[in-house]
């Protein structure tokens, strides 16, 4: 092995042990998204040899909470794809809110920055007194990030931003409370959120919804594994429900595609009954 890289046998040993002491499945992960990302930690935490990068993973469980926050991506905003955010608030909404009640599940929820922007739809469509948000995410530590809705105040022009462009009437800043350099959203919103670990690979469904969120995530997945949460998506949803992608990922060419009808550009999907 040359110093600094791990192998792609290295890396097969890791996932394995990962899976069978830890029971997380990364194996059906995109192989250079998750070799890169754990080269990089590899190289940044300063192991000497793969031996020991092995063992500190396998016995000490603070190390482990810190590689798989390392691993699994955490990269999001408020409002991101403003236009995509338009199409649910035009689109989507209407028809949700013709519904006694609302249940929404956010997969790979990250730190929740999209959980909120979906409440604030909600709110300003007066639909969030009758839904709950579900958030998941497989990251513990984002999670807890997500839950108390504490975010950096240097991120609120470029949420601000988004928010107009996604439709937004409002003044933005009505919708945080400052303080130094956090921000914290109104309660008022994150009491409809019900946060919830869950991992695509290996947990079922939980619920019946009307609308999932899974963006940006399966683009790190192999064809394998987006199959197996393809199914998940379809066995949560209700009939005539709504699955929402990320930019660059398709339901086109997937074993469900035949069951569901792109609606909108912005990767929105509907469930044929």
């Amino acid at each position: 092995m040359e110093q600094g890289v791990l192998q792609d046998n290295d890396i097969e040993i890791l996932l394995n042990d990962l899976c069978e002491v830890y029971g997380y499945d990364f194996t059906d992960y995109s192989k250079a998204s998750i070799k890169r990302r754990i080269n990089r930690l590899f190289t940044i935490d300063r192991f000497l040899s793969f031996a020991e990068f092995r063992y500190r993973l396998r016995f000490d469980p603070d190390y482990l909470k810190r590689f798989v926050e390392q691993i699994t991506v955490t990269v999001t905003e408020m409002f991101r794809d403003p236009l995509f955010y338009r199409a649910l608030r035009e689109h989507i909404l209407p028809v949700l809110g013709t519904y006694p009640f609302i249940r929404i599940w956010h997969a790979g929820c990250s730190t929740g920055e999209e959980v909120y922007s979906m409440a604030i739809l909600l709110k300003e469509a007066n639909l969030l007194h009758k839904s709950l948000l579900y958030a998941t995410d497989i990251n513990a530590e984002v999670l807890e990030k997500a839950r108390k809705g504490i975010f950096p105040l240097s991120q609120m022009k470029q949420y601000s931003e988004n928010y107009i462009l996604s439709g937004g009437k409002k003044d933005f800043s009505s919708y945080y409370t400052a303080s130094y350099d956090k921000v914290k959203l109104d309660e008022s919103l994150s009491k409809k959120m019900i946060f919830s670990s869950h991992n695509l690979v290996s947990d079922h469904s939980f619920n019946e919804f009307q609308l999932i969120l899974c963006r940006n995530v399966l683009i790190y997945f192999d064809k394998d594994l987006q199959s197996r949460v393809f199914d998940l998506f379809e066995n949560s949803l209700e009939n005539l429900g709504y699955l929402a992608l990320g930019s660059k990922e398709t339901l086109r060419f997937s074993n469900i595609s035949q069951r569901f009808k792109q609606i909108d550009k912005e990767k929105i999907w509907r469930k044929i009954a």
